[in-house]
């Protein structure tokens, strides 16, 4: 008869110390595919992405504003809140238009169909959130902003451009790119 090997509880499941390195990657993930499941489900039912929808409030609140405003208020590069805002203004939610005195530079401005979407619009994990929190007794509140705040800077997550090398699109894009140049020629 072979012998069972008995496995001794990890350390996560209460045998030792626990790994709050894991606990806590674990649930960044799990909030992740919240939002990625959020995002899909505003797509679905909007015609309208999470990211698209944060841009699209942004111009809605801070009237003309300029992409890399909007790029520091999503935390995003502003190489990607440029495509994002090719499709709001596709959809006709967004108006580009430069200054007048420096034609560098290109104003946002939500359009009419932009502003009816975001007040129109639930954003659901939000939401979610927000009824949580109300939930919560002021002194958690702010204990649980503070945790994650901290948990922000502890990861060097700032609000500083993102660096290209690991911008999501720019990977992406770099995959792309690496596809192609690899693909047969015909």
């Amino acid at each position: 008869m072979a012998k069972r090997k008995v496995s001794s509880p990890s350390r996560e499941e209460g045998g030792g110390e626990a790994r709050h390195d894991l606990r806590l990657v674990r649930a960044i993930r799990r909030i992740i595919r919240a939002i990625d499941i959020d995002s899909r489900q505003l797509a679905a039912r909007h015609e309208i992405t999470g990211p698209q929808l944060l841009c699209l409030i942004t111009a809605v609140e801070r009237g003309p504003v300029t992409a890399k405003e909007i790029a520091d208020q999503v935390h995003v590069s502003p190489s990607t809140v440029v495509g994002i805002l090719d499709r709001l203004e596709g959809k006709g939610l967004v108006e580009r238009e430069r200054d007048t005195r420096d034609r560098r530079l290109v104003f946002v401005t939500a359009t009419a169909a932009g502003t009816k979407l975001v007040r129109q619009t639930p954003y659901p994990l939000q939401d979610t959130l927000a009824r949580a929190l109300e939930q919560m007794s002021p002194q958690d509140r702010e204990q649980t902003t503070r945790a994650v705040e901290h948990l922000v800077d502890v990861l060097g997550a700032s609000d500083e451009e993102p660096d290209p090398l690991t911008d999501v699109n720019t990977i992406g894009k770099l995959k792309a790119d690496a596809r192609h140049r690899t693909s047969p020629r015909k």
